[in-house]
């Protein structure tokens, strides 16, 4: 795929659920409820490094 078509779609992707989210009012407990599940998803992902880190921990004991 051409590079500017994939550059002009990820700015599309990002720019069109972030004006939906600022500008429509119906949009703006949505975003309330997105932020909620990104600070959620942010402790999971926390917690998935420390078991990947652990799992390297075991593996090197290993060898």
């Amino acid at each position: 795929m051409n590079k500017w078509l994939e550059l002009l779609i990820g700015l599309i992707l990002i720019a069109v659920p972030l004006l939906l989210v600022t500008l429509v009012p119906l949009f703006n407990s949505w975003g309330t409820a997105a932020l909620e599940f990104l600070k959620g998803g942010i402790v999971i992902l926390i917690i998935l490094i420390g078991i990947v880190f652990i799992i390297f921990w075991i593996s090197d004991l290993r060898d």
